[in-house]
């Protein structure tokens, strides 16, 4: 069974940071690009970050760029999302999904099938 499991949510006050974890089982993680997407309350899905299947290549949406930071370790099998400077817009739901394809290119990469569960990341003004 294709899994993923987020961890590492919580209460921060702005300015802070947070490390975000997700734990994959069930397929070739090395092979998929991986993302973080989140939701904040009351809001649609925001896709925040990528990080591509070979040379582990990281894209970011912009308003993210210079404060987060997306990882791998396919030894582990784990993806990360470090969170600093953190402001109270950041406050969501974040999930870790993989991409639909293994071994993706370009703009096929970010269609996404397997979700985690999400963890609550909550930023106090």
């Amino acid at each position: 069974e294709v899994q993923l499991v987020e961890s590492g949510g919580g209460l921060v006050q702005a300015g802070g940071s947070l490390r975000l974890s997700c734990a994959a089982s069930g397929f070739s993680f090395s092979d998929y690009f991986m993302n973080w997407v989140r939701q904040a309350p009351g809001k649609g899905l925001e896709w925040v970050a990528g990080v591509s299947w070979n040379r582990g290549s990281t894209t970011y949406a912009e308003s993210m760029k210079g404060r987060f930071t997306i990882s791998r370790d396919d030894a582990k099998n784990m993806l990360y999302l470090q969170l600093d400077s953190l402001k109270s817009d950041d406050t969501a739901v974040y999930y870790c999904t993989k991409s639909r394809r293994d071994r993706c290119a370009g703009h096929g990469c970010y269609f996404f099938d397997v979700w985690g569960q999400g963890t609550q990341v909550t930023v106090s003004s």
